[in-house]
């Protein structure tokens, strides 16, 4: 098995690990505060991994260029607007339709891969990322009144548009993250995928940082006392976050971002295997149906992408 396979096999582990904390801390805070620690408090995990590369390990670091510069800056922004539109979603009575939408997330950045990298992929990863959207989807609007009949003709929605929007942006962000770390290459002795990794993390999760402390400090200020009082489990948020966001950028310099994302939909078996061994509930027909969807088509995208 390919490592860029095992390596997002285990950050779609710890993406659910952290989204688990990070709900419980939005007990705690308000949203803007729960999305803001897993940057802020990631932060420092993510310069502590590449001072390890630079100084205990002796990797060379990468010199950045303008194209790094402008990949990572529009992958940083998008990825906070496209948290935002999701969070937004949760305002609508139906957010499951638009929910749902986001997670075209895959499809979409095979879009842009081949418009702005000119990244093709097989027919077959095609399916495969084709299959394991439609499993999400389907899984997304399980537990609502909204069918998985309905979800496919409800396109023409405001719910809708704002989820395909949101995906749009987090596909953006992938795509844009996967151009950042290559295009530190050139300037390594050797391509380094963990270095060039490392860089890009830092980089962006610094200028997401600064972007919403400054939101935070100038527009919802009532945030930063809540959060300082919920520092111990905030920090294990950023760990879990920040390796998680190492493990993603690792996997999107070795393989195209849209496979990678595909098959992170893994992320969802973990979550519903919560479910079923830890909390003990019930999962109804439409949310096996969508696992066994994703199922199909991860073990596609390992055989063909």
């Amino acid at each position: 098995m390919e490592i860029w396979v095992l390596i997002t096999i285990a950050a779609a582990f710890l993406q659910n690990v952290r989204s688990a904390m990070q709900k419980h801390l939005k007990g705690r805070m308000g949203t803007t505060g729960a999305t803001f620690v897993r940057f802020g408090f990631g932060m420092p995990f993510a310069l502590l991994y590449m001072a390890v590369l630079a100084f205990v390990l002796e990797r060379p670091l990468p010199v950045p260029n303008g194209t790094f510069f402008l990949w990572a800056i529009i992958g940083g922004v998008a990825q906070i607007a496209a948290t935002f539109l999701l969070v937004h979603l949760f305002s609508f009575r139906n957010f499951a339709v638009g929910t749902a939408y986001s997670r075209t997330e895959p499809a979409q950045a095979a879009l842009f891969g081949l418009v702005f990298l000119g990244e093709r992929a097989s027919a077959g990863t095609l399916i495969a990322i084709a299959i394991s959207v439609a499993g999400v989807m389907v899984i997304s609007v399980a537990r609502s009144v909204v069918s998985a009949r309905s979800l496919f003709t409800s396109v023409l929605t405001r719910t809708a548009a704002i989820g395909l929007l949101s995906g749009t942006f987090f596909g953006v962000s992938a795509v844009a993250y996967r151009s950042a770390s290559l295009a530190l290459a050139p300037s390594l002795p050797t391509p380094d995928y963990v270095v060039q990794a490392s860089y890009t993390l830092v980089f962006v999760i610094v200028l997401q940082t600064v972007l919403m402390f400054g939101w935070i400090l100038t527009r919802e200020r009532a945030e930063l006392p809540r959060i300082a009082a919920a520092w111990r489990p905030a920090l294990v948020v950023g760990f879990v976050g920040a390796t998680a966001s190492f493990g993603w950028f690792m996997a999107m310099t070795l393989q195209q971002a849209a496979v990678v994302k595909a098959l992170a939909q893994v992320e969802m078996l973990f979550t519903f295997a919560s479910t079923v061994f830890i909390f003990k509930e019930r999962i109804n027909r439409l949310e096996i149906l969508g696992c066994a969807l994703i199922v199909v088509g991860v073990l596609a995208l390992v055989v063909y992408g």
